[in-house]
């Protein structure tokens, strides 16, 4: 069945994920397609993004369609007290649909509850990115020929990480193994955990990033360690520079690694990096426009094949 709203990965089946990701495959063969005349998307971003948002403002231009709203909600109503409820229901009235950033966990499942039209969560607070789950799930695919059997080593912030806790639930229909890269003060969470074990799928968690687990991963998935997540400064400061990726680290790793990063950085990934074959990280960005305008037809149920 496809997709009213998108708030979360694990609403997306297996048969879901590879029907966008084929989906996505077309619209990069042949972006600009005009599908959306006449209809209206709302881009509500209570929360900085760069890529995230004009990835889908991209994507729904590319696809005919034209977009309202605004990327700074001092501007809005809610600066003024106005609810996220009463700001939904009036953006309703004018949009088709709603794609929506915002710094509250399940902002974006309440959203989709009482919207008269269709929401998709471009990220809520550290809960989900079920996105950039999708575009993470396209690059692995184009850059590995599979979904399946892979090792994932994921590094830097699990703990406050959307990105990661969606990519968990994304590749679990994926026979994946984990590794688990992180500070003690930034390891995933037990409730990512327990879901591994859950699916028996098998994970290793580790304190230091050494070139031995490189050694043995297809995907090096980095994040950053987010500063705004974090209500003590020297907490950050303590974490921020734990886990760096540098040139000479990959240089042993296998012919097929490559390395992502749903962006920004800072500087987790070292800039000689940026110039190996094995940094996908600026294709990965790209390839978002495609996963995007997939996951919109998918909510609009817009034929894209016609």
């Amino acid at each position: 069945m496809k997709l009213k709203s998108l708030v979360s990965i694990d609403q997306c089946s297996e048969e879901d994920i590879l029907r966008i990701l084929d989906s996505a495959a077309v619209f990069e063969a042949n972006p600009d397609r005009v599908l959306m005349e006449g209809k209206v998307a709302a881009s509500l971003f209570f929360e900085p993004s760069t890529r995230t948002r004009l990835s889908f403002e991209t994507a729904v231009n590319r696809l005919g369609g034209r977009v309202i709203g605004f990327q700074d909600a001092s501007t809005t109503s809610s600066s003024k007290g106005e609810t996220l409820k009463d700001t939904i229901l009036m953006v309703s009235n004018y949009a088709d649909l709603i794609i929506m950033r915002h710094y509250l966990e399940g902002a974006a499942r309440y959203a989709s509850e009482v919207a008269g039209v269709p929401v998709i969560n471009a990220g809520d607070g550290a809960n989900q990115h079920p996105s950039q789950t999708l575009l993470d799930l396209y690059s692995i695919h184009k850059t590995q020929g599979r979904l399946t059997d892979l090792t994932i080593t994921i590094v830097g912030d699990l703990k406050y990480g959307r990105t990661v806790h969606s990519l968990i639930v994304g590749l679990s229909h994926f026979r994946p193994s984990f590794h688990f890269v992180a500070p003690d003060e930034l390891r995933m969470p037990d409730e990512q955990k327990n879901f591994c074990d859950a699916q028996g799928i098998p994970y290793a968690e580790h304190t230091e990033f050494t070139e031995d687990i490189i050694n043995c991963s297809d995907i090096l998935y980095m994040t950053r360690v987010q500063r705004e997540r974090f209500t003590d400064p020297e907490e950050y400061e303590r974490v921020k520079n734990v886990c760096i990726l540098k040139r000479s680290m990959i240089g042993r790793s296998r012919d097929n690694l490559r390395i992502l990063h749903p962006l920004p950085r800072v500087n987790e990934i070292a800039r000689d990096v940026d110039d190996s074959p094995k940094a996908y990280f600026i294709q990965q960005a790209r390839n978002g426009v495609f996963i995007r305008q997939a996951i919109i037809c998918d909510v609009l149920g817009i034929n894209h094949l016609i």
